[in-house]
């Protein structure tokens, strides 16, 4: 994993630390050519399934485009699906989005 980004309950908006945490995940997709970032929203699996699916799409969103706006290529980042974790909507790993080289 290059990156791992916590976001707040119930909200999709980039903490003030995202590039901060982005960065060793910006440096890998500039010096690896032909490499991929997959990015990868979590959600908990308390309440709705398919509002919690949403919000962890926008989070992963959020992070693509700063990754974007870094100048990483939007045709070098592949979004993942929502991914479900155990942990209930205080568990800070429930709303993650985390970033990989592939």
């Amino acid at each position: 994993m290059l990156g791992k980004v916590y976001f707040e309950v119930g909200k999709a908006d980039l903490p003030d630390d995202a590039p901060m945490l982005l960065r060793p995940a910006i440096r890998m997709a500039k010096a690896v050519e032909g490499s991929k970032l997959v990015v990868s929203g979590y959600h908990d699996a308390s309440g709705d399934p398919a509002a919690n699916a949403e919000l962890a799409k926008r989070r992963a969103l959020a992070v693509r485009d700063l990754l974007v706006a870094a100048g990483v290529g939007e045709q070098r980042i592949e979004l993942a699906k929502p991914v479900v974790t155990m942990g209930g909507a205080d568990d800070a790993e429930a709303r993650r989005v985390e970033v990989t080289l592939r």
